[in-house]
Formats: structure tokens, C-alpha cells, sequence
């Protein structure tokens, strides 16, 4: 995820969408927490939540929920000063 020719933002945030996509909970919340670091809003994991239900249907409204769930579960983390084993393993 190191910045490249794209930066770390767009490379979790690519991530994150591929991981609703796959349905998978743990990566959800581990690209969500990437996510965030790198300086991604809750406006644009909105966004790219509402490619992935365009792209995906169903699924995706289940899904992409969950990444904004995720993304303030974060958020709450971070004010609360706690920090998840899934945030400390990336």
C-alpha cells in the first residue's frame, strides 16, 4: 500500500470496495482502519460504497453499509484512544 504512482488513499479505498465486493468482514474493517489513516473521508468510502451496490446489487446493500459502520467504529477508536488487534496487524 505504499504511495506509488497511486497514493495509499486510492489504493485502500480500492481495496475497501474489492473487499465489500468479496463480502469479507475482516478485510472491511482492516482497509476501512488503512483507509482512514491514509486520510480517507467518510464522504468518499460513501462513494465508492455506492459503486459497489450499483456493481454488485444486493450484496452490496449489505455490504457497503457495513463499510461505513466500520469507518466510525474507527472514527470512535481513534477519539476514544483505543485501538483494535486488527488495526495494530497492518
Amino acid at each position: 500500500m505504499a504511495p506509488g504512482a497511486l497514493p495509499t488513499s486510492t489504493k485502500e479505498l480500492l481495496a475497501l470496495v474489492i473487499a465489500a465486493t468479496r463480502e469479507c468482514d475482516g478485510c472491511i474493517v482492516a482497509h476501512t482502519r488503512g483507509a482512514l489513516r491514509a486520510g480517507v473521508t467518510r464522504q468518499e468510502i460513501a462513494e465508492a460504497m455506492g459503486v459497489v451496490i450499483a456493481m454488485n446489487g444486493g450484496p452490496g446493500t449489505v455490504w457497503g453499509p457495513r463499510a461505513l459502520r466500520a469507518y466510525d467504529e474507527a472514527v470512535a477508536d481513534r477519539a476514544s484512544g483505543a485501538q483494535s488487534t486488527t488495526d495494530t496487524a497492518n
